[in-house]
């Protein structure tokens, strides 16, 4: 087939990389110069498979009222005159009880090794090199509360085959001795050898240009006006070039949508609703100033939600969620309070280990689903797959997520328990039905 690709970040650029598996014809479009320049840009660049856990629980309610007038909050709902996002909020609280969180995660576990097996067999065959770390990612904890919550989350993602281990404090310590000036503060943690991290904007690019040498064709620069539609099947997608003006129809097979969070948007005008709402995140990059006193572990700060990965001579600091719509601006008050606010706590933990003078600051609006569950298979408009809402995930989930969406384009089933969207897909033991479409 020949099959049309809108999107190149992780999840545009894996899907297209595995339709090249399956031996189909591929276009890539994105507005942006190059691939990952977006949401997969400077995320919190963990594969954390053991973390797959969704945002909505049955203490989640309870702790987005308290954090309602905090700027510098893990979970910032802003609310807007926008119905899709009181949508998505009534959905997500919907979600908010022990029975729909333990659903949820193990779906999202189960695409999440899935994707992991794929990335590291991908990684193999083609020796893209992005600034990977094998050490697992280490999830501590500020209080004793969060410690015990977390020491029954550690449970869950064992019942489902997860070697996620419950630490104290000393074998947190042990495990990242970079930690220690802050050890009187830590009340345990947990672990997960089997996790890693790597930059995912470095992985996406190389990923791009392996494609294009495999006879991909990449049209960047180009902005994604609209889709048509013909007797019920997607008939072309409308792109205009941001650099000569011109604007034109390009026709295929298949299309995929995998724009992250403007998938919604592009998608709402076909009659195709996707629960999809922006969640604006945040991350800073900064040079080490004492590499040998850094951490070299992934890790995961409880008591703010935040993501800490070495890469290389940097260290990334990345978190936060903001659901104020499509807003990806650096400079307002509260984006200054919520980039300042990871700056202060990685001092807190690691002083003087980094040069906070020139952090790189960086936002990307996260596609969340209010099941964190992500769409991934067939719309109703039959020639028109869509490949989104992968939220924090995104780079955990993207290879899985392409692999399977290229199998099912082509006719076969992906060895994995999820639900898969659309009418078109087989029910089978290995691929549950969840409609995507309105």
């Amino acid at each position: 087939m020949r099959v049309i690709v809108l999107g190149a970040g992780i999840v545009g650029i894996s899907t297209a990389w595995y339709l090249l598996e399956e031996g189909h014809e591929v276009t890539v479009i994105d507005r942006q110069p190059d691939a990952a320049l977006e949401t997969s840009f400077a995320n919190g660049a963990q594969i954390s498979v053991s973390f797959c856990e969704p945002w909505a629980s049955a203490g989640a309610p309870l702790k987005v009222l308290k954090w309602l007038a905090r700027d510098d909050s893990p979970l910032l709902f802003r609310p807007r005159l926008d119905p899709h996002q009181w949508l998505w909020g009534l959905s997500f609280l919907t979600q908010c009880t022990d029975a729909a969180f333990e659903r949820n995660v193990r779906q999202l576990v189960a695409l999440g090794r899935y994707s992991h097996e794929s990335l590291k067999s991908l990684v193999a065959d083609t020796g893209i090199q992005y600034e990977r770390l094998e050490r697992g990612i280490l999830h501590f904890f500020s209080s004793q509360k969060d410690f015990e919550d977390g020491a029954a989350g550690a449970e869950l993602m064992r019942k489902y085959g997860v070697d996620r281990r419950v630490l104290s404090r000393e074998e947190v310590l042990k495990i990242e001795p970079a930690l220690a000036a802050y050890g009187p503060g830590i009340h345990g943690g947990t672990y997960t050898p089997s996790d890693e991290s790597g930059d995912a904007r470095v992985f996406t690019q190389q990923l791009a240009r392996r494609c294009a040498e495999r006879g991909a064709t990449f049209l960047y620069e180009h902005d994604i006006l609209g889709l048509d539609v013909a007797g019920g099947q997607v008939s072309g997608v409308r792109v205009g070039d941001m650099r000569g003006g011109q604007r034109r129809t390009l026709v295929a097979d298949a299309y995929v949508a995998a724009m992250g969070s403007y998938t919604a948007p592009l998608l709402r005008p076909l009659g195709v609703s996707l629960n999809i709402y922006p969640a604006k995140g945040y991350s800073a990059t900064l040079r080490l100033k004492q590499p040998e006193r850094a951490s070299t572990v992934s890790l995961l700060d409880d008591g703010r939600k935040i993501a800490i990965s070495r890469l290389g001579d940097c260290v990334r600091i990345a978190g936060t969620a903001e659901l104020a719509g499509f807003d990806t601006r650096l400079d307002t008050p509260t984006a200054k309070v919520r980039c300042q606010s990871l700056l202060t706590r990685y001092e807190q933990l690691f002083p003087g280990v980094a040069d906070l003078s020139e952090p790189n600051f960086w936002t990307g609006l996260r596609p969340s689903t209010p099941t964190n569950i992500p769409y991934i298979g067939r719309t109703r408009l039959g020639r028109l797959w869509v490949n989104a809402g992968h939220g924090t995930l995104g780079w955990t989930h993207g290879a899985g997520s392409g692999r399977a969406l290229a199998e099912l384009m082509s006719g076969k089933r992906p060895a994995l328990d999820f639900g898969f969207c659309g009418p078109q897909v087989s029910s089978t033991k290995s691929a549950r039905l969840r409609r995507a479409t309105a």
